[in-house]
């Protein structure tokens, strides 16, 4: 069984759709994420606090840059092809070497929602993580009530693993979560 193709991490991967242009995200890039993660409904369905700060949002960049550094995960900063700010992250937040499974996770600004660009950076990533990195499986935890991500995750080949009820505490009450997982057939 081949090993993960650790060749991603000598030079960041970037990657192109036809309307995306999936690149490392930069400190340039704190104020967007910034304005994405102080949004309410960016965070809805997922269970963390509004970003307070911009420099929240930088240790965010410092903190993704660093796993790539140091191969614990993969970040992109996904960008129009005809703008320069970023439209939204996305990429692997962690990496299970020992069995060649990623984690992946992501956000997209509300003015974007709906117009299936985050199913083109996902299918990109995943493409990507099967045929490049040789992830032999790719996860997903998403809240059952996100039917956007769910229908993302759903059309491109992921199937419901698990869904545990009660999961996660956050701001006084309890949320169910499921896991949603693709596997590379050999």
């Amino acid at each position: 069984m081949p090993a993960l193709n650790k060749s991603v991490f000598s030079r960041f991967p970037e990657l192109h759709t036809n309307r995306l242009h999936l690149r490392e995200i930069r400190m340039e890039d704190a104020t967007q994420i910034f304005a994405m993660r102080s949004s309410g409904r960016v965070n809805r369905f997922i269970a963390r606090e509004e970003m307070p700060t911009l420099q929240e949002a930088e240790h965010l960049v410092h903190k993704t840059r660093t796993a790539y550094e140091t191969q614990q995960g993969i970040g992109w900063a996904a960008v129009l092809r005809d703008r320069p700010d970023i439209i939204g992250t996305c990429g692997f937040n962690s990496i299970d070497y020992a069995n060649r499974r990623a984690e992946i996770g992501g956000e997209m600004m509300v003015d974007y929602w709906g117009k299936h660009l985050a199913l083109e950076a996902v299918e990109a990533i995943v493409h990507f993580g099967v045929n490049t990195f040789l992830l032999h499986s790719i996860e997903a935890k998403v809240s059952p009530l996100n039917r956007g991500a769910i229908a993302i995750l759903e059309h491109l080949g992921f199937v419901k693993e698990a869904h545990y009820r009660d999961r996660i505490f956050f701001k006084e009450q309890y949320s169910d979560m499921a896991v949603y997982s693709l596997i590379q057939k050999p």
